[in-house]
């Protein structure tokens, strides 16, 4: 626990590990005031993609937690910092809320519907069959699939909710193409993080809900990690996989108060 806590640098998951839905979770308050009366460097990196920097800042105000927006990063700004670096000046045709079409506008992306460079998906509580098909014949007429994150469910309160990856599964199965994935465990996406929090990987630590995302986004990129059982993953989803966190807790609240 001593060597997590002399980390320099944290980042952190959101759903699952900060919240659900709309409920705080336990010992968010606790952690976030321990890294804030030690110095951390700490960023909340998030494979979510339907809220901006500032909404996820209300958001967390809403349920009585500061944060600053410069301490998310979210992978809608991952998937448009990809796209304006591959293609400068490009065009999409988006599935997704407004966080992503947001991002994507600031970098300069067109959205176009009829001809475009790439389909990008994210995720919307609007997603239907009129989705699938313009997406499908679009990239079956040359259009590049990308999306922003892998993860196929996110906890909500009271249960799951189908993420990027259900939705981004019919295109593919219809085309015959596989999308390419930005968000966690894309090592792009944990890279900027450390240029955000100006850390060394060895200096950092990845607090994840998900073996399949968090745990192996930071194992791939040299951070320490930690698996906190607030989420999807359990103690006997570890076991199922070929890699392990270095530390389990119950939760973020246990990093400024469990004895070591």
């Amino acid at each position: 626990m001593e060597t997590l806590r002399s980390k320099k640098g944290f980042i952190c998951d959101m759903d699952g590990v900060i919240y659900h839905g709309n409920k705080l979770l336990d010992g968010v308050k606790e952690f976030v005031e321990w890294l804030q009366r030690e110095d951390k460097s700490f960023l909340f990196l998030t494979n979510a993609s339907s809220r901006s920097p500032r909404e996820l800042h209300e958001k967390l105000l809403r349920m009585g937690l500061d944060v600053g927006e410069e301490h998310f990063y979210t992978s809608a700004l991952a998937t448009a910092k990809f796209l304006q670096s591959q293609a400068p000046g490009c065009s999409a045709y988006v599935i997704g809320d407004h966080g992503l079409y947001n991002a994507l506008y600031d970098a300069g992306i067109t959205i176009d519907d009829v001809s475009p460079d790439y389909v990008v998906v994210g995720e919307t509580t609007t997603y239907g069959y009129e989705h699938i098909l313009r997406a499908m014949n679009l990239v079956n007429k040359g259009a590049k699939l990308i999306a922003t994150n892998t993860d196929i469910t996110g906890p909500i309160e009271g249960g799951i909710a189908p993420a990027c990856r259900a939705f981004v599964a019919p295109i593919e199965a219809t085309t015959g193409k596989q999308a390419y994935y930005v968000g966690k465990p894309n090592p792009l996406m944990m890279r900027t993080g450390l240029r955000i929090l100006g850390v060394h990987s060895n200096e950092a630590v990845m607090i994840g809900d998900r073996m399949d995302t968090d745990v192996i986004a930071g194992i791939e990129t040299g951070l320490d990690t930690v698996l906190v059982l607030s989420g999807v993953s359990t103690r006997e989803t570890v076991d199922k996989f070929p890699y392990r966190p270095r530390l389990i807790l119950n939760g973020v609240g246990d990093i400024p108060t469990l004895e070591k």
